[in-house]
């Protein structure tokens, strides 16, 4: 059994940039030389998401109304109140309680087949890192698994 890994760093856009990192996954299986395994990406942050699913430019202002709805930003949050709140802090702190709130609907990491030197993806299905918050540095690492 080997193991191999790998961060992926990336620089988002904002709220609502789906980066789709299939490519760079791939990628990374070829160098890896394993034939069959497992291959996990997990996303490092907890303002932003992980998913599985279709690119299609309508779908994904789909899946961004839907996440605005379920957590819109204009709601209240307690992690937005600096006066009570007293746990992770930073300085400059950013109110971003509606980013947490959007990350529970989404994925940290996915576990995928590799088949053949293939990672086994449905016909439509893409890997995308999701920004729920601004502009930021983020990481993804990959772990391949297999022989």
């Amino acid at each position: 059994m080997k193991f191999f890994n790998k961060t992926i760093k990336l620089q988002t856009k904002g709220l609502f940039d789906f980066i789709d990192i299939t490519d760079k996954v791939k990628d990374f299986i070829k160098e890896s030389q394993i034939k069959n395994g497992l291959v996990n990406i997990q996303i490092l942050h907890t303002s932003a998401g992980l998913i599985v699913n279709e690119n299609e430019p309508l779908l994904i202002n789909d899946f961004k109304e839907n996440l605005e709805m379920f957590a819109p930003k204009t709601s209240n949050y307690q992690h937005d109140n600096f006066s009570k709140r007293t746990v992770n802090l930073c300085k400059n702190e950013f109110i971003n309680g509606h980013s947490h709130c959007k990350a529970i609907r989404l994925l940290v990491n996915a576990t995928l087949n590799l088949i053949e030197k293939e990672i086994q993806l449905g016909r439509w299905q893409r890997i995308f890192i999701v920004e729920l918050d601004r502009p930021r540095k983020r990481k993804a690492q990959v772990q391949i698994l297999g022989i």
